[in-house]
């Protein structure tokens, strides 16, 4: 079976979503299905990669621009006879982010798709579900975002003004016909079921159309726990609710309860002020840390804090620290609940409440190092239960199957 891979970014590129879609290729290709992937080329990357079963055509797509989330887009590539010929080769074609555009192109030559959403693109243009203007999740009907809610999001994340305009028209307009190419898919693939649940309250037609499959595990192993503090790897985001953390910090400060100290990555745009400022409520600001220096910091770890106040489907970063180990404190919100799976090692608060989470943060900090070691390993086999890479791989495959 061949199967194509439409995808705008792919690992070490982007974030959790393209990890997925690169271990799903690998897997697939393992397996023995002729798997070929189309995606972005970035600077010193080759045009043309293969390994066994596994093919990457790397393109040079207009994709540099990432705070908009719609489709790869080319004139000169949907009309290409690469793209047709690729089409033609395929049984399936998986479309595993943005690109919806290639669905109906996919659908015209007699080809099944399988959509694998790992957001909310399917009920908001944003992929959030979250009104940033109200601070709630979003309950409006249909894809047509609120531009009042468009705007904040965009601001909220540093947007330029400009830009931020330009959001806001193409989201309150064009965001309204992403439902509709998605509902050209012959399967949906969600990666929770909190997913699953809050898309089909929106539009119940996809039902029968979408399955749950839990993300492939990355290959971790459990790594020893060498000191006594927190990590927090989401960046400055408001949907990863670093404000939430910040004020636990700072709460925590307030009350002089002991030493707290929290490292936080992917702060690309932290000034020297600011990074004083958070050191003096304890939270120590990386930028992008290469391996080695990543590996360095998550050994001083014992806790990994996902304080998310959107309805996360299901975080990589949860995944990475209960496979390698590490208590997690987590927003009880999303897929987040159905990932800990009510394991010991895990202490869930309200998203968004900074009180319960410096509450959270005080019972880790004070239990014995030999007690973490074990919650961690608790931590650990509890996901491994559920999260399995061949079963994750064989039902992909096995959707793909049924439609070809």
């Amino acid at each position: 079976m061949n199967i194509l891979f439409l995808s705008e970014l792919l690992y070490p590129h982007g974030s959790g979503a393209e990890l997925a879609t690169y271990l799903y290729a690998k897997l697939m290709s393992e397996a023995g299905l002729s798997v070929a992937v189309v995606t972005d080329r970035f600077p010193g990357e080759g045009e043309f990669w293969t390994n066994g079963n596994l093919t990457i055509y790397r393109l040079a797509l207009c994709t540099q621009n990432r705070s908009i989330k719609y489709p790869t887009f080319t004139l000169g590539l949907m009309f290409s006879s690469f793209l047709r010929d690729m089409l033609k080769w395929a049984d399936v074609v998986y479309v595993p982010r943005f690109w919806y555009w290639a669905i109906p192109l996919a659908k015209a030559l007699g080809k099944p798709v399988v959509t694998h959403l790992h957001d909310y693109i399917a009920i908001c243009p944003l992929a959030t579900s979250y009104d940033m203007s109200e601070g709630v999740s979003c309950s409006h009907r249909g894809l047509i975002c609120p531009p009042k809610s468009i705007y904040v999001h965009e601001r909220t994340r540093g947007t330029p003004l400009a830009r931020s305009i330009v959001s806001v028209g193409l989201n309150s307009t064009l965001g309204h016909y992403l439902g509709s190419l998605l509902r050209l898919s012959d399967a949906i693939v969600c990666v929770s079921e909190a997913q699953r649940r809050i898309i089909i309250e929106r539009i119940p037609s996809l039902q029968a159309r979408t399955t749950v499959i839990y993300n492939p595990l990355p290959e971790l192993s459990p790594t020893e726990i060498e000191g006594d503090d927190f990590g927090y790897f989401g960046g400055q985001g408001y949907l990863k609710g670093f404000h939430t953390l910040h004020r636990a910090m700072v709460r925590l400060k307030e009350t002089c309860d002991g030493t707290t100290t929290v490292h936080a990555t992917r702060f690309t745009n932290c000034s020297e002020e600011l990074a004083k400022s958070l050191k003096g409520v304890g939270v120590l600001a990386y930028g992008k840390l290469n391996s080695h220096e990543y590996e360095k910091v998550y050994g001083r770890v014992r806790a990994v804090i996902v304080p998310s106040v959107w309805q996360d489907p299901c975080p990589y970063v949860l995944l990475e620290a209960m496979i390698t180990g590490r208590l997690v404190i987590a927003s009880r919100v999303g897929g987040i609940p159905e990932t800990v799976d009510a394991s010991a090692g895990a202490v869930l608060f309200e998203a968004g409440n900074h009180e319960e989470l410096a509450m959270a943060i005080r019972l880790v900090r004070s239990l014995d190092r030999d007690t973490v070691a074990d919650l961690g390993a608790q931590n650990r086999e509890t996901l491994l239960k559920r999260f399995n890479c061949e079963t994750s791989a064989r039902r992909l495959i096995s959707a793909c199957d049924r439609l070809a």
